[in-house]
C-alpha cells in the first residue's frame, strides 16, 4: 500500500459536508480539519497496483465543495 497525505481547501461552508462524503466513501485511513490555507487533511493508503492520479481522481476529486488539493507522496516511515 501507498501512504499519500492530501490536503483540501474547500469552498467557504463547505468543509463539513466534505468531510462528511469523505469519511461515507470509506477510503481514508485518517481525516482531520486543520488551520491554514488548507480545510481538512487525509491520509489514505492507495493499493501497490493503482495509478495515484487516477485513484485520486475517481474516488476523491469528484466531491462537491473541493476546491483544491495538494497531494504528498510518501517513500519510508521512519
Amino acid at each position: 500500500m501507498k501512504c499519500v497525505f492530501i490536503q483540501i481547501r474547500c469552498k467557504p461552508g463547505t468543509a463539513y459536508a466534505v468531510a462528511d462524503q469523505i469519511v461515507l466513501r470509506e477510503i481514508h485511513s485518517e481525516l482531520y480539519s486543520t488551520s491554514g490555507n488548507f480545510d481538512l487533511l487525509l491520509k489514505l493508503y492507495i493499493p501497490e497496483e493503482e495509478d495515484t492520479g487516477k485513484y485520486i481522481n475517481e474516488n476523491l476529486l469528484d466531491i462537491a465543495g473541493i476546491e483544491r488539493t495538494l497531494t504528498t507522496l510518501t517513500f519510508k516511515a521512519f
